[in-house]
């Protein structure tokens, strides 16, 4: 596979296709073109459709697997709790939607209005969005390219009817390619207030999460903290916690000190977390009492609070 430049200088520089950095890209001929460098008009669009749109947070991982799907679900759950909140999740995970089962919304469809497309709606002040529901079956496939996956993203942010929204919480797929970029690049002028990376304790998903936060500091998204999932399995009758993925490199807590980001908390295993999330409803309130949910909460309030510090002012346009 034909890799991007390690200097690439970006689409939007006079050397853009022209530097040394660019010889031998796949895309050098199109960026010395100046196709690249135009401004697409969707951003403006978007910027204004965004302004009633109080926060924006970005859920994302180098690495597959680790549960950010999960903690979007239950992030939107918590915010949404308060009746007095207005909640918005869209999942940008354009091959592997698994946000319409995790919120019990499996066979919804969107609806188009006058005014855009209409959320689907599990509570009245929580709206999920996502490409699943546009699918006529949750086994379809869907096999498509870069600039068709960043189309689909493009028509959520600037088509979908959001309302007036306290919070916008983005489920993104594993990696730092197209879905982050056009997240990244449409939402740059609107303000995110930052992103949550979502790991596990082994080094195996720690090498990923590194390039995540690696991408977060080049696109300038702020980094909200790190949480750690599967820390641990508390057993429900002896109390005692084992380590089902041992963090051999000291885990997330030695890998935030390294990098000095913050660490939200560490989420322990439970069975009920993904028993909840196969059948659609909130871990948060099915078991209340257990030690995840009470992780969760802390994490939750640490976000709530970075949030409230952080409110939004004009940002300059990401390029990508």
């Amino acid at each position: 596979m034909e890799e991007v430049p390690h200097d690439c200088p970006g689409t939007g520089s006079v050397q853009a296709g022209r530097g040394a950095a660019c010889q031998g890209c796949p895309n050098q001929r199109l960026c010395a073109s100046g196709v690249g460098a135009a401004p697409d008009p969707a951003i403006e669009k978007i910027k204004e459709k965004m302004k009633t749109v109080k926060h924006k947070i970005l859920v994302v991982s180098g690495k597959g697997g680790v549960g950010k799907s999960t903690f979007s679900a239950h992030l939107a759950h918590a915010l949404a709790e308060d009746e007095n909140t207005q909640v918005a999740l869209l999942d940008i995970d354009i091959c592997g939607p698994s946000i319409p089962k995790m919120m019990g919304l499996e066979g919804e469809q969107v609806h188009q209005s006058g005014s855009g497309w209409s959320p689907v709606f599990p509570e009245d002040n929580l709206g999920v969005i996502s490409v699943g529901f546009l699918l006529s079956s949750p086994d379809d496939a869907v096999i498509w390219r870069g600039p068709k996956k960043n189309g689909m993203i493009k028509q959520f942010l600037r088509d979908v009817d959001w309302g007036e929204v306290d919070y916008l919480i983005v489920d993104t797929p594993p990696g730092t390619s197209d879905e982050h970029l056009s997240a990244v690049q449409y939402l740059a002028a609107a303000h995110i207030d930052g992103a949550v990376v979502i790991t596990t304790p082994q080094e195996v998903s720690l090498q990923d999460v590194r390039k995540e936060i690696n991408f977060c500091h080049k696109v300038k998204v702020p980094i909200i903290g790190v949480v750690e999932n599967m820390s641990g399995f508390i057993c429900p009758q002896c109390k005692k916690e084992s380590q089902i993925f041992p963090p051999t490199t000291g885990g997330a807590e030695v890998m935030c000190q390294d990098l000095k980001i913050p660490l939200l908390g560490k989420v322990p295993l439970d069975p009920h977390i993904g028993k909840s999330c196969d059948e659609g409803r909130s871990f948060l309130i099915e078991a209340p009492d257990s030690p995840a949910t009470l992780a969760y909460r802390s994490i939750i309030q640490r976000i709530r609070e970075f949030c409230s510090l952080h409110q939004p002012k004009e940002e300059n346009l990401i390029s990508s």
